[in-house]
């Protein structure tokens, strides 16, 4: 347990972290109410700014009537995105975490006149424990291209696609590579493919009940297939990062450069992806391309 000032008053903000074993982490935040009290007059402030109470001229309320006269949704939501992210920075530095997503919040207690508790929950990423991953693959290869009687003759064998290696390889290393993938990451993909698809139902002019009923499945069984999906794709660009940093795969500006002019037919995707951060993304993809690419290589 540790503390973490808010002001310069006596009281602090305490913050307690817990870790899980698939690398998700728990940060519960007690906040004096003294500090959340003094942010929420700020927010009203600012309300109070641009809208008007009656009986008051426009930005002329007394907070007391502005606090009354807005939501109270509203004014938690701005309160905690002005206290929130103070916090988890501090919490983030002391802890010496590296958190691979911003935390989801929880509010676990915040009661009139008492302090709060809100929960953060972020995750860092797992270790990735390559193995001897080279001699998997390797005797991968040595199976297509063993023959013996019974098989049919040589010239019978079917050439291996670069699709089909390409599945086997990966198959193994799902199997063969030690990693615990957090929960939360799974969690936020499988959401992301889910919102993805009822968007594809909802242009189809269908109801999700009318689209699990046309393929025979439940939203249970569809939920538990997209984590399955989600999980595997988060392990395996895990697995191809470890292996391309392992490896030293590089990729050249051009390469990039490349990338990015082939989206050029669309302006606005072009600008979007001409970014700092998103031609590190776009080398990420890359790397990861050219170590599949490199493990293809050896069947």
């Amino acid at each position: 347990m540790s503390a973490k000032k808010v002001d310069s008053k006596a009281k602090t903000t305490d913050s307690v972290i817990a870790r899980s074993d698939d690398g998700t982490i728990q940060i519960t935040f007690t906040i004096p109410y003294s500090d959340i009290n003094k942010v929420q007059e700020e927010v009203a402030q600012e309300i109070g700014k641009d809208i008007e109470v009656p009986g008051f001229r426009k930005g002329m309320a007394p907070i007391s009537k502005i606090i009354d006269h807005v939501s109270k949704q509203s004014l938690l939501e701005k309160t905690l995105s002005k206290i929130l992210p103070r916090l988890v920075t501090d919490a983030i530095n002391e802890h010496k975490i590296t958190p691979a997503i911003y935390p989801k919040f929880e509010l676990v207690k915040t009661v009139e006149g008492e302090d709060w508790q809100i929960r953060a929950i972020t995750c860092e990423l797992p270790e990735v424990t390559l193995g001897d991953y080279k001699k998997e693959i390797s005797g991968l290869a040595r199976a297509k291209a063993l023959w013996t009687p019974g098989k049919g003759s040589e010239k019978d064998k079917k050439e291996v696609t670069r699709e089909e290696k390409e599945q086997e390889i990966i198959k193994i290393l799902l199997e063969k590579v030690n990693l615990k993938v957090p929960h939360i990451l799974i969690d936020e993909e499988a959401n992301s493919r889910l919102s993805k698809l009822l968007e594809r139902i909802e242009k189809l002019g269908l109801s999700l009940e009318s689209y699990l009923t046309s393929i025979g499945k439940t939203a249970d069984i569809l939920r538990n297939e997209y984590e399955s999906q989600a999980k595997s794709a988060i392990a395996l660009d895990l697995i191809l990062t470890e292996i391309a940093k392992v490896e030293n795969i590089t990729v050249d500006p051009k390469e990039i450069n490349s990338a990015v002019g082939a989206a050029k037919a669309d302006p606005k995707l072009a600008s979007e992806l001409d970014t700092p951060e998103r031609r590190r993304f776009i080398e990420a993809i890359l790397k990861r391309r050219k170590a599949l690419d490199s493990l293809i290589a050896l069947i």
